[in-house]
């Protein structure tokens, strides 16, 4: 078995939480059924790692949208707050290496990328706001442009006063309540 794959017994598992939640949440799929989803990921151990990844940091991963064009369903991290394996992060690499001394221990882009997902975008944030209350005691990092991010900054969202508010920040900050989510195509 290689080191991104996940056993039966393991995929059975995460298969049948999943369906839960799935069932659990049915306001994030509509017209979406589980038998179609299921057989996508029985059919790519790869991205059922991944949401074995994100569901193990926390974020509780679900499928909230499907592309007709690209016939992909979209999972994404639907944990009330940020993920809890994944805060005290910076931006990126090039954040972290910048910082000369209490440097945390991952950089968000870093982790997506190891996990297999994207981090989400403001567009992405957004939508995900309108199918539940997020990050309302938390933030999180998404995609910063690169006119931003070549000046140092990075964003963050969260969802306060029924709003959702995306900010700035220098990109090698790090605070104990700020993570990612991630987005997965299936």
């Amino acid at each position: 078995m290689s080191k991104n794959s996940l056993s039966v017994q393991e995929s059975e598992a995460l298969l049948w939480l999943l369906k839960a939640r799935f069932e659990k949440n049915t306001n994030r799929h509509k017209d979406i059924e589980w038998s179609k989803v299921e057989t996508k990921l029985k059919n790519n151990s790869g991205k059922l790692w991944s949401l074995n990844e994100m569901e193990r940091t926390g974020g509780e991963p679900d499928v909230i949208g499907y592309n007709k064009e690209t016939d992909e369903y979209l999972f994404c991290d639907c944990a009330t707050e940020t993920p809890k394996g994944r805060r005290s992060i910076c931006y990126d690499r090039a954040a972290l290496d910048s910082r000369k001394e209490f440097k945390p221990e991952n950089t968000a882009i870093d982790l997506a990328n190891e996990m297999g997902i994207e981090i989400l975008d403001e567009d992405n944030y957004r939508a995900l706001q309108k199918l539940g209350k997020f990050d309302m005691k938390t933030s999180s990092w998404i995609k910063t442009p690169e006119n931003i991010r070549k000046l140092g900054g990075a964003l963050f969202a969260d969802y306060r006063y029924e709003t959702v508010f995306v900010y700035h920040n220098g990109a090698s900050s790090y605070y104990a309540a700020r993570a990612f989510r991630g987005i997965l195509k299936v």
